[in-house]
């Protein structure tokens, strides 16, 4: 028999998976020849807060590397360093969900506002020490602020197109076992 709770965050991991592999595939679509004025939010690093925050059960950290691994290789940048990063932030979210289950959205946009800027400067402090190239720092500013103010978006989809939805405390699932 199967489990429904396994199988449960099972199909969530598949969806998150499907998702930015989604995300992914639209990035590198060749839609315009003209380089935009203005960067893009990061849609896979929204979509990973929105769900470390959310349900940190559906997004394993071996997911998230995973994930964020190809997207460093499609993106072109160095392999491995922006993941790593991603992942010390997710984690830093994740060992305080318990905490952070009941603050209001506000807050909770703050914070996760500061993990990216957070990454976003670790970032490029490491490329800088390693003199690798990168676009600028007003460059780099405003893609932070894009995917800052994208985050409530992707939590509304989240919340309206899955259903996906921060545990209450105490909250229970179907066997008895904490959320």
């Amino acid at each position: 028999m199967v489990d429904p709770i396994a199988a449960s965050r099972l199909g969530h991991r598949l969806l998150f998976a499907g998702l930015a592999a989604l995300i992914l595939f639209v990035r590198i679509l060749p839609l315009d020849a003209v380089p935009a004025r203005f960067p893009g939010p990061d849609l896979i690093l929204c979509l990973t807060l929105v769900w470390v925050l959310r349900r940190p059960d559906y997004v394993p950290a071996l997911l998230i590397a995973g994930v964020l691994l190809l997207d460093d290789l499609l993106s072109m940048r160095p392999p491995g360093l922006w993941t790593l990063i991603v992942l010390l932030g997710t984690e830093f979210l994740r060992s305080r969900e318990a905490t952070l289950r009941d603050i209001p959205f506000a807050l909770e946009w703050l914070i996760a506002g500061a993990v990216v800027t957070a990454m976003t400067v670790a970032n490029g402090l490491v490329l800088a020490l390693f003199l690798v190239p990168q676009a600028g720092p007003g460059l780099t500013a405003l893609h932070a602020l894009a995917t800052i103010a994208a985050y409530p978006l992707v939590v509304l989809a989240t919340l309206f197109a899955f259903r996906l939805r921060k545990a209450a405390p105490g909250e229970v699932d179907a066997l008895g076992h904490r959320l």
